[in-house]
């Protein structure tokens, strides 16, 4: 129902978003502002997209930090494609499919 959503992300302890990291057109989907309503305020912990893996606010600094980044890509190229500072873990890996 009305709110269900809002209910989960506030609840859970770990809440993930799954995208592409660009629309169609190009244009980042990581952004510093939203622009759209949101169901939970700060409520994601991890981002998942089709360039790489990212923390949010993983050591309480704030901000984004990238764990995995997809083969090819540098870490320049990433920056450009998303719309919100991004800091690199010091022990970035690429981008890996989990293990079935």
């Amino acid at each position: 129902g009305v709110g269900g959503a809002m209910d989960l992300a506030a609840g859970a302890a770990r809440v993930f978003a799954m995208t592409d990291h660009c629309t169609r057109a190009g244009a980042p989907k990581i952004v510093d502002r939203c622009s759209y309503p949101l169901t939970g305020r700060r409520a994601v912990t991890t981002i998942y997209t089709d360039l790489a893996v990212i923390d949010v606010d993983a050591d309480g600094g704030g901000g984004l930090v990238v764990r995995e980044i997809a083969a090819g890509l540098d870490r320049a190229a990433l920056q450009a494609r998303t719309g919100a500072p991004l800091r690199f873990a010091p022990d970035l890996r690429p981008l890996a499919a989990p293990a079935l």
